[in-house]
């Protein structure tokens, strides 16, 4: 943890909202574009990397947001990158569409407000993305079978991507699960 009293000392920023009438006319960039890396450095810092880290335990995905918070707030963006990508194969979506239950785990939101989490997990996909430190991984080779995976939220995108290419067994049914893309 790079500022042990970052959660004491730096209050909550969110990254700002473009307003609602500009935003019903297009379909851009909720958020602020350019407004989250001046701020997400100290977001970051406010990590008090707790002994039990409830915010990874309450991540549908299991982040390791512990370890992505240090890295980010010593801008090692490529570490972080590598650490949210060991869990996280679609952060660029899960860090804008994911109701954020990491959040409410956190341990400061017990009586301050949480650290920004989403909005961390968004700057680190954002910067992995321009810096092309997430490259394509196509399979070595396709099967041929395909698989449905029911539910497109923030654990579904990321098993779909896991499984290209490989079919394995389900040991609850006598299908296939996996998929071939």
């Amino acid at each position: 943890m790079a500022d042990p009293k970052g959660f004491l000392t730096t209050p909550r920023e969110d990254w700002p909202r473009r307003p609602v009438e500009e935003r019903v006319r297009d379909w851009d960039e909720v958020y602020v574009p350019g407004a989250l890396l001046p701020i997400i450095s100290r977001q970051a810092d406010r990590c008090m990397d707790c002994g039990i880290p409830f915010c990874h335990h309450a991540c549908p995905l299991g982040n390791l947001i512990p370890e992505w918070n240090d890295l980010v707030s010593r801008e090692d963006w490529r570490a972080a990158s590598d650490r949210l990508h060991a869990t996280n194969n679609f952060p660029e979506f899960t860090g804008r569409l994911c109701p954020a239950p990491c959040e409410a785990g956190c341990v400061l939101a017990i009586n301050q407000p949480a650290v920004t989490i989403k909005n961390v997990e968004c700057a680190i996909a954002d910067r992995a993305w321009e810096e092309g430190l997430t490259p394509p991984r196509p399979p070595d080779r396709l099967s041929g079978k395909t698989v449905a995976v029911i539910g497109s939220g923030p654990t579904g995108w990321p098993r779909r991507s896991s499984s290209r290419g490989r079919v394995t067994r389900s040991p609850c049914t006598s299908g296939t699960t996996g998929s071939a893309g």
